[in-house]
């Protein structure tokens, strides 16, 4: 059993319609939900693509939007937890055991993007040398305040970075652990986009993604368009409401 600490190891939509997430994603990216006991008075919906469950499904509160969850994994989850409220985050659920699976709890970083951070029982899945098709490829933070971001993420996580210059739209920060890029930052391209943890599926076409959300009720709010060396990539806010991007990465 092995750690993959500041790799984001488990992605889980939150919505109040779980069932019709579920029939959207499974259409849309290939996906099937497996339902898992837990221990609890209800089974886990497992996401599954091909055999590697890589995710689940959850009731957000009452009230809450629907989003993408985003699991980090850590050494020690009370240890980080404490850290990141003492570099401004703020703690939404406290560390709390999930037997058999492993201990989480959840945050709001200083800029108010949500995540959780997490320390598997079982161990983080190993890197892939090319992500598969369905199977989650990055993570990308969309900040009002990138650099309070940058140094809430460094400082708590030990993080480092590349950058990268995008012109007009600022620095895109690329967020190392050693020699293993685990995550993107940059600003909110627009004054109203709020502070979200973004997660990006690999794709085996791009464009045909993009068509397929649209037949589903999603809408596309970053046309299908090309990062130079990178991939092509689009995004969509889906029926419930959360935001998804998708990627056909260039080989």
């Amino acid at each position: 059993m092995s750690h993959l600490y500041g790799k984001f190891v488990w992605f889980e939509h939150m919505s109040g319609d779980t069932a019709a997430a579920r029939k959207f994603y499974d259409a849309l990216f290939g996906w099937h939900t497996e339902a898992v006991p837990m221990g609890g008075p209800e089974p886990y919906p497992l996401i599954m693509n091909g055999s590697d469950g890589i995710g689940g499904f959850r009731s957000a509160p009452a009230g809450a939007p629907a989003m993408w969850m985003s699991y980090l994994s850590v050494r020690d989850v009370n240890v980080s937890h404490a850290a990141a409220l003492a570099a401004g985050g703020t703690t939404l659920m406290p560390p709390t055991d999930f037997p058999p699976v492993g201990r989480g709890a959840a945050l709001a970083d200083p800029t108010g993007a949500v995540f959780s951070i997490w320390t598997s029982a079982q161990g983080d899945r190993a890197d892939a040398a090319k992500t598969p098709v369905g199977d989650w490829h990055w993570n990308e933070l969309m900040s009002p305040d990138e650099k309070k971001a940058l140094a809430f993420y460094e400082g708590v996580f030990g993080y480092t970075h590349d950058t990268m210059d995008m012109g007009p739209q600022g620095s895109y920060y690329l967020l190392k652990m050693g020699n293993a890029m685990r995550g993107g930052l940059m600003r909110a391209p627009m004054p109203d986009t709020p502070p979200l943890w973004m997660p990006y599926v690999a794709v085996a076409d791009c464009d045909a993604t993009a068509a397929k959300a649209t037949s589903l009720g999603a809408q596309i709010i970053v046309q299908p368009n090309d990062i130079p060396n990178v991939g092509r990539f689009a995004a969509l806010v889906d029926p419930q409401g959360a935001c998804i991007a998708f990627m056909k990465p260039f080989d």
